[in-house]
């Protein structure tokens, strides 16, 4: 049970939202623009790294909401993201990704774990500025959107089937469109 009075029925972060609807509209504009909109890396592969420093928080929601958009938007690969969740460094991912996401678990860590080095072997994996930059906010934001689901102790599903359909509704028509409709079915409630 929540730690405080939330909607019924909405998983995860949108109970929250739904209970604080000022603060979802600009959080799900940032998610949109870090994960879903257009991007030198794939929206599969910031869902990786989503995934990955929510994994590393331990944060069971977003690690399976995310893995689960990953997962979609990589041809539903589930076993990709489970490797990048345990061992992205022996992941069939690029090299690039590999160095993203050792910055993005320094970040996950504390932001200033992050290295002249790592970001130094991002840049000779190919990674570009706004690459590097888009990694240490997405790992940035994810600390705080996995505090605030665990924070609040919000409900957690756990049912894979749950999870599977909702990534796939938010790799195909993105994170706003999809919480427009939740936060309204809450609202008629």
């Amino acid at each position: 049970m929540a730690h405080i009075q939330l909607p019924e029925g909405l998983p995860g972060i949108r109970g929250a939202m739904a209970f604080r609807p000022e603060t979802a509209k600009p959080l799900n504009e940032l998610v949109e623009v870090l994960l879903h909109a257009p991007n030198s890396l794939t929206p599969g592969e910031r869902e990786l790294i989503a995934t990955y420093v929510s994994s590393e928080n331990d944060c069971y929601y977003c690690q399976t909401i995310h893995g689960a958009i990953a997962a979609a938007s990589l041809g539903d690969d589930e076993a990709l993201v489970k490797h990048v969740k345990h061992d992205f460094q022996n992941a069939e991912i690029s090299k690039k990704l590999k160095a993203l996401l050792v910055i993005a678990g320094q970040v996950q860590k504390g932001g200033k774990h992050v290295t002249a080095d790592s970001v130094s072997k991002a840049r000779e994996a190919g990674a570009s500025d706004l690459e590097i930059h888009d990694t240490v906010l997405i790992a940035a934001a994810f600390c705080m959107y996995n505090r605030y689901v665990d924070g609040l102790d919000t409900l957690q599903p756990r049912d894979d089937a749950w999870y599977r359909e909702r990534g796939k509704q938010v790799a195909s028509r993105g994170y706003v469109a999809v919480s427009k409709e939740y936060l309204a079915a809450a609202a008629a409630r």
